[in-house]
């Protein structure tokens, strides 16, 4: 078995601090895990690999779904999940999320959210998929900067809450199959220290960046899923990557997310020749499901030879279109385009992980007093392609189960303190890691991307092998951990991506285009 550390250390020289929860993650599922243990009267600790605001959460625009309106109800909800999941979801996951999630949505709301709404009632949009509005919004396309704000005024009011920026978690500190807590190194003073935590809880988010082209922030490197897999835990569904049909493609300007929410109110896809394109390839054509959107969009490119194709808004209201969606009007005046005018120019780009560090139904994984919420876990409740504005709702919704099956493990002291070390790894070797972040961005945009085959799959397994020594090697720099964490996350969607021979939701495999009902199940991978 290859070495489960990135450094040499050992925990006895190291200082150390303990909680009874150590939450690691910053976005949605992080903080409102912390704020749910410390209503029930726990002592959290959360680090954060930046800041609290650099998470996908802060870039969540269309909204959060919940079945709160007059004519929808969660068994609605729940049908649509598992249409766009395509006979993957677990429906018991499901029936969780759509039956609790409008009571953590109304909890946001009294813990002081502001959503948006005419006069005193909640206003509701569609998108792909749904059949009924249920998208809650915020500031028109600001939601995900509206929880973030909410939940991070609410959780740094509470005393029991202690949250630690520019921690960077190396690896976690398992014996017996129990976690026990974890290596972590402040990336402002360099120092190494141990944090025990008598629950410990990954949110870290996704994996968008080891992809050339993404809608993710810089922080999403997958390092929860590498942490939980170097320490044992079983990971599932990794070949299933959602990729956003609609990201900007403009000289200079990041993949900034055109949200889902513009084609639910109307915007229209058309190809470099002006044509509408849509209907051609699903009757719900627009609001199709994502990975049917996105490999429909990369169709049309391949037949014009272009690099985009366009969402034309210009038959829609002006002032409403300015109203609902401020925050895409000034992004994309910035780059000198009136979206009431102009057609934009958008193509896919890697967007959420629907697999990930496998949980039961309480969030808690294969290692004993691990548990992982958010788009870090994988509870099957996305099945193959998640449901349009269900990720914030599954942040929510999973983090306050954890607290609630966390209160037995709290019961159950654990009267050991294992110490941890490791002397064995050789020093850093002299490669340039800025070159081969780059290299490993390029061949899964290339070859694990939303169009596979044996042959590009084959190449990425054989690009990973080649830097498969590094495992004998320790690194010293957090860039250098968030590549090594990238490769090992990076191999596993492409080995499960190679063994999953049909094409089904956000995995399509040119050389077996069907769906195969042999294939309705799930792969788990484990060291």
């Amino acid at each position: 078995m290859a070495n489960t550390y990135l450094v040499n250390f050992d925990s006895r020289e190291l200082p150390q601090q303990e909680a009874e929860y150590l939450i690691i993650g910053g976005g949605i599922a992080g903080l409102f895990t912390a704020w749910a243990a410390a209503k029930a009267g726990a002592s959290v600790t959360l680090l954060t690999k930046r800041t609290v605001a650099e998470s996908n959460t802060d870039r969540a625009q269309g909204g959060i779904a919940a079945a709160l309106g007059q004519h929808d109800s969660p068994g609605l909800h729940m049908q649509d999940t598992l249409v766009a999941g395509a006979g993957l979801c677990d429906e018991d996951a499901v029936r969780i999320l759509v039956n609790e999630g409008p009571e953590r949505v109304k909890e946001l709301i009294d813990m002081g959210a502001s959503f948006d709404r005419t006069g005193d009632d909640l206003c509701f949009t569609r998108e792909g998929c749904h059949s009924q509005d249920r998208i809650l919004h915020a500031q028109g396309d600001a939601t995900g900067a509206e929880i973030l704000r909410t939940l991070s005024q609410n959780v740094t009011a509470l005393a029991s809450v202690e949250i630690l920026e520019n921690q960077y978690v190396v690896d976690l500190l398992v014996k017996n199959n129990i976690c026990y807590g974890v290596l972590a190194v402040d990336q402002v003073s360099g120092q190494f220290r141990i944090f025990r935590g008598r629950v410990v809880v990954l949110a870290t988010g996704g994996s968008g960046r080891l992809y050339n082209y993404t809608t993710n922030p810089e922080v999403a490197t997958a390092d929860g899923i590498a942490l939980a897999y170097r320490a044992g835990a079983e990971v599932m569904d990794m070949e299933f990557i959602q990729f956003h049909p609609t990201s900007l493609v403009l000289p200079g300007a990041p993949r900034f997310l055109i949200s889902e929410a513009v084609r639910g109110e109307g915007a229209l896809l058309r190809n470099a020749r002006g044509e509408r394109f849509m209907p051609q390839y699903h009757g719900m054509a627009e609001l199709a499901p994502r990975d049917i959107v996105s490999r429909a969009i990369l169709s049309e490119m391949a037949k014009t030879g272009a690099e985009s194709v366009f969402l034309d808004l210009t038959h829609l209201d002006p002032d409403k279109i300015k109203e609902r969606f401020p925050t895409i009007t000034l992004t994309c005046a910035k780059y000198g385009l009136d979206i009431t005018k102009d057609l934009i120019p958008v193509a896919p780009a890697a967007h959420y992980m629907m697999g990930g560090i496998k949980t039961d139904l309480w969030g808690e994984t294969s290692i004993q007093r691990l548990f992982a919420c958010g788009e870090t876990s994988c509870t099957a409740v996305h099945g193959a392609n998640r449901l349009a504005s269900n990720s914030l709702l599954d942040g929510l919704v999973w983090g306050g189960r954890i607290v609630q099956r966390a209160a037995y493990v709290l019961e159950n002291r654990l009267h050991d303190k294992p110490e941890f070390h490791c002397d064995h790894l050789r020093p850093t070797p002299d490669i340039d890691f800025y070159e081969l972040r780059k290299k490993l961005q390029q061949i899964m945009g290339e070859k694990v991307g939303p169009l596979r085959t044996a042959q590009r799959l084959a190449e990425a397994l054989a690009f990973f092998d080649r830097w498969s020594y590094l495992q004998n090697h320790e690194v010293k720099e957090t860039y250098q951990m968030e590549v090594r964490n990238m490769l090992e996350v990076g191999e596993l969607i492409t080995e499960a991506a190679m063994m999953r021979t049909e094409s089904r939701g956000g995995h399509f495999r040119l050389d077996y285009p069907e769906t195969a009902e042999r294939w309705r199940k799930h792969i788990i991978l484990k060291r």
